[in-house]
């Protein structure tokens, strides 16, 4: 199995040429409005990252998130993709994942990396009895959800469940962060910090469960896995509550509006996030290849030959992006 992600601007760039400048990268569900980056300490760079200063951001996540469980700051969201199936695998004979499909299919990859069995779910209903279930929510690529009641009931029946909140932070009361409770040691929630945020590039996310589980995780990643201008600049947006909101709107006003472009060209929406849409059409491949031409880059599918997902612009990019799809 390979995977397959957005953010592939060099293999836009090799096929179709063009500079990174000249590209308007709309394939990944980044943030096109990124936190302004607060005045940092020098020390932030001079010095290895301490746990004090990890701590602090940790506590910023659960409030943030809202929650009462343990938190541990990680390099992304991803990382702790790459160590919850090792970690799970210890404790288990039979190795059956069971993950909502389709997806983002590094959560596929990785489990069949560590021996898992995997079967792919089209209803978070058949999820129901897996040794460990896996959703995302909201899903990427089609941003279908489900209430965090039912994630809840879900959890108590299957023995381990993974919940992927990546793309939860423009939608706050679908987490199911803050309904957690020590009874939940089953299930852990990863969250990341660069989309919402728009800072992809400090590679800072969060795992939230049960501390044992946490801990493990914590072993595995080692000392100073995330640099100290990361956890400043988190420690930071995640405290600022106003931004958050304002950016909320932002978003939804923004995801509007390229809904609106869209069906000028007869695409049909079918899902998505405030941060990335997916549309139908006949030819999406043919629509990816036509942007690219025009050096901008959108996320087809290899498994859908009709979906193409597209990410926000940022404010100087409507007018070209309208005009490469508007012919």
């Amino acid at each position: 199995m390979t995977t397959e992600h957005g953010g592939d601007l060099d293999t836009a760039i090799a096929r179709f040429g063009g500079k990174r400048a000249e590209w308007l990268d709309l394939s990944t569900g980044i943030n096109p409005h990124p936190y302004p980056l607060p005045q940092l300490d020098s020390f932030v760079w001079t010095a290895l990252p301490d746990k004090q200063l990890s701590k602090a951001v940790e506590k910023a996540g659960a409030a943030r998130y809202q929650t009462t469980r343990p938190v541990l700051c990680l390099a992304g969201a991803q990382q702790a993709i790459q160590i919850y199936p090792l970690l799970w695998a210890e404790k288990r004979l039979r190795l059956s994942a069971h993950v909502l499909y389709p997806s983002y299919n590094e959560h596929e990859y990785q489990l069949l990396q560590q021996g898992w069995q995997v079967t792919r779910k089209t209803q978070a209903s058949q999820l129901v009895g897996a040794n460990l279930a896996v959703i995302v929510n909201p899903n990427n690529p089609d941003g279908r959800s489900v209430p965090p009641q039912e994630l809840l009931a879900l959890a108590d029946r299957v023995e381990f469940l993974v919940i992927d909140e990546s793309f939860c932070d423009p939608l706050p009361d679908l987490s199911v962060c803050p309904h957690l409770t020590a009874a939940h040691d089953n299930v852990l929630v990863l969250r990341s910090f660069g989309k919402f945020y728009g800072l992809a590039g400090a590679r800072l996310g969060f795992a939230i469960g049960e501390q044992a589980v946490l801990d493990k995780m914590a072993d595995r990643i080692g000392n100073w896995a995330v640099s100290g201008p990361s956890l400043a600049i988190g420690k930071a947006a995640l405290g600022d509550q106003n931004w958050a909101t304002r950016m909320r709107e932002q978003l939804a006003h923004d995801a509007h509006r390229l809904d609106q472009i869209a069906a000028l060209a007869g695409w049909q929406t079918i899902g998505g996030t405030s941060l990335f849409r997916l549309y139908q059409m006949t030819d999406a491949r043919y629509w990816q290849e036509h942007l690219a031409r025009q050096r901008i880059w959108a996320r087809s599918f290899s498994y859908n030959d009709e979906w193409l997902r597209l990410g926000l612009p940022p404010a100087s990019g409507w007018d070209r992006l309208q005009q490469a799809i508007i012919r």
